[in-house]
């Protein structure tokens, strides 16, 4: 793990978690919020960023929904503010775990 996280309080026994299970991390590190927590194991983190468009050398406000694995040892829950860390393809959409859970909006 080339990122310093804090190890979570709370065990699982998830073979998906970066921290007790065997899931490497690589890639993209990006913060968001999560926006939808209804699936199992998955939450949609809502990721704000800027963009630069050349044609007018100013920048815009976009935003992508994310899928990421949610483990049972972090729980994050709608509206909690998280990191989220690229891995490998855990199925078709997500390709991405929560790291960390920063704080409630």
């Amino acid at each position: 793990m080339a990122i310093a996280l804090k190890k979570p309080k709370k065990a699982c026994s998830d073979r998906n978690c970066p921290f007790h299970g065997s899931l490497p991390i690589r890639g993209r590190v990006l913060e968001g919020v999560v926006v939808s927590a209804k699936m199992d194991k998955t939450v949609i983190v809502k990721h704000d960023y800027l963009r630069y468009v050349p044609k007018f050398m100013r920048y815009e406000r976009s935003r992508s929904r994310i899928p990421s694995h949610n483990p049972p040892c972090i729980e994050a829950k709608e509206g909690d503010r998280v990191v989220i860390a690229e891995c490998r393809p855990i199925s078709k959409t997500v390709s991405f775990v929560v790291v960390e859970k920063k704080e409630a909006k």
